[in-house]
């Protein structure tokens, strides 16, 4: 753990527990010390701070890191009774052979393929040995999916779930899940961090939080994902990491295939051409659908056109305090359609769901986002063939390498 003197002071650190920490300066040599970031900005009186962990708060040049030393962790243990698939067992084995050895280690799965359970036995391993853990994911989203989960999975073990507004842990846990960004907060504490969703904005475009992992950790890292960084891929083939690499989902069934549908969008937000609910209407039957819009300020004026349209819909997005029970809402089959942003598009499993992402030609959509939400389709083994649709003024570059990506994972060999 590593606290800032405005940290340490609120959580009324005792005396002998100060007396056990490193202390040293916030920032050396125009480095801040607790993101390695040089991102440092002047203040009136003359001292300086680090705007990139500011979040955080403020890091100057006269504030004092206090780092902690890691208590023994008393473990835990794995009380989930399911089973994996044979490839998912052997996928989580390589993943024991490299953390046991040391060695990073990727987890290359597609969407819906079970990567969730898959971490249980890695993490039942490093608990038995008394190790440390932290499951950390970009998206705040993603880390209330995976929490229930796996306090279920372990129960009775010790774990803290931490991201922006969560109070600080009473004590340190044997298991942690937790935002990237509060890792920030830790120094060598870790046995072994893994992190899901490794492309995922803002990971993916924020060096401060790769720094964040590897200063929070002590061992190796196990990455998650179904769309990789290309240094990810090259050091997978380099051999430089392990890698196990799962083409099918954990029912057995490809991943739907989506549809590029060229459609009249001059109307929209406010009005919806007939092809598009028409296939809203197909969409519908049965099941429920994620609608996917580029721009926040879409939400409330396609929102009024569907509900007019016979539609029960709800909104989400980033900036949403309703986001969380709204999507709880949605996967109690509250409402039809949620019309949400790329907020929504990992970490969300919805069984007998479609997915529609409108304007799907613009630049806010890239191939790897486009193939997170195609894969938010198909999840249920009872609807493994829900209907996914791109929908265009015109064909992309993004939305044909999305679709062809996922017609060559559909054709290789499990």
């Amino acid at each position: 753990m590593q606290l800032s003197d405005e940290e340490v002071s609120a959580a009324a650190v005792t005396e002998s527990s100060l007396a056990q920490a490193e202390v040293g300066p916030g920032i050396v040599e125009g480095v801040c010390q607790r993101c390695r970031q040089r991102a440092l900005v002047s203040l009136p009186d003359g001292r300086q701070y680090c705007r990139a962990c500011i979040g955080l708060g403020r890091i100057t040049s006269t504030t004092r890191l206090w780092r902690f030393p890691s208590s023994a962790s008393e473990g835990g243990r794995l009380t989930w009774t399911g089973t994996l698939t044979p490839p998912q067992a052997a996928a989580a084995q390589a993943a024991i052979a490299s953390v046991a050895t040391g060695r990073d280690h990727l987890l290359w799965a597609v969407t819906g393929a079970g990567k969730t359970e898959m971490l249980f036995p890695l993490i039942a391993h490093e608990l038995g040995l008394n190790h440390r853990v932290a499951v950390v994911t970009p998206r705040i989203d993603v880390v209330l999916e995976l929490a229930p989960r796996l306090q279920a999975a372990f129960a009775g073990t010790s774990m803290a779930v931490q991201y922006g507004g969560t109070p600080w842990p009473e004590a340190p846990t044997s298991l942690l899940v937790a935002t990237t960004h509060q890792l920030l907060r830790y120094y060598h504490h870790f046995d072994l961090v893994i992190v899901d969703e490794v492309d995922a904005f803002p990971f993916s475009q924020t060096p401060m939080l790769a720094a964040a992992v590897a200063q929070a950790n002590r061992g190796p890292t196990v990455y998650l994902s179904a769309t990789p960084p290309r240094r990810l891929k090259r050091a997978a083939r380099r051999g430089q990491m392990g890698v196990s690499f799962l083409v099918r989902r954990f029912h057995g069934f490809p991943l739907p295939v989506p549809k590029l549908v060229v459609a009249p969008l001059k109307q929209v937000p406010t009005k919806l051409s007939n092809a598009v609910l028409a296939l809203l209407r197909v969409g519908t039957q049965g099941r429920q659908c994620l609608l996917f819009v580029p721009r926040i300020e879409w939400l409330g004026p396609l929102a009024q056109a569907l509900s007019q349209a016979g539609y029960s819909v709800e909104t989400a997005h980033a900036a949403d305090p309703d986001r969380v029970a709204k999507v709880q809402q949605f996967r109690d089959g509250t409402f039809t359609v949620l019309v949400t942003t790329t907020i929504l598009e990992r970490g969300v499993t919805i069984p007998r769901c479609s997915v529609l992402v409108l304007a799907a030609d613009d630049r806010q959509f890239g191939a790897s986002g486009l193939i997170q939400m195609a894969g938010r389709a198909g999840r249920s083994q009872a609807s493994p063939d829900d209907p996914v649709w791109f929908v265009g003024r015109h064909m992309t570059l993004a939305m044909l390498v999305a679709r062809h990506e996922i017609q060559v994972i559909n054709g290789r060999k499990p």
